[in-house]
């Protein structure tokens, strides 16, 4: 019974690392770019109106707008653009990088509790024949 409590905890864990690891779209990249400081605009002016639809979706791109260099990603489903300056986007870059590390290490300590287990190749469901 032990041993099966002991499964369904690891399961979970890679469960958690799953959908962790699966989240990783554009919400995601939204709340990063708000915590390195991007501000969230809707296009007001005709030339900025113009802009938004041609950006590539889901990706930060940066433009030249009034001699001035920004960081921006269009949410066309929302009407808005995330922007900023370059020291923003800068940190915006330490952020992903920060997460990307954090999921490494989650995915690291999880494959070093397997290990621990001694789940061996069957994954700790029993050896062939077990059937």
């Amino acid at each position: 019974m032990k041993k099966i409590i002991t499964s369904f905890k690891f399961i979970s864990a890679l469960a958690v690392l799953a959908i962790a690891v699966g989240c990783s779209g554009v919400q995601e990249k939204q709340n990063l770019l708000i915590a390195a400081g991007f501000k969230v605009i809707t296009p007001t002016k005709p030339d900025q109106v113009a802009l938004l639809p041609t950006l590539p979706k889901d990706k930060v791109t940066r433009i030249i707008y009034k001699s001035k260099t920004y960081y921006v990603m269009p949410d066309l489903a929302h009407n808005e653009a995330y922007v900023g300056t370059p020291d923003q986007y800068q940190a915006y870059q330490q952020l992903r990088l920060q997460k990307q590390l954090s999921n490494e290490n989650l995915e690291a300590a999880s494959m070093n509790q397997a290990a621990s287990m001694n789940w061996g190749a069957w994954g700790g469901w029993g050896a062939p024949g077990w059937y």
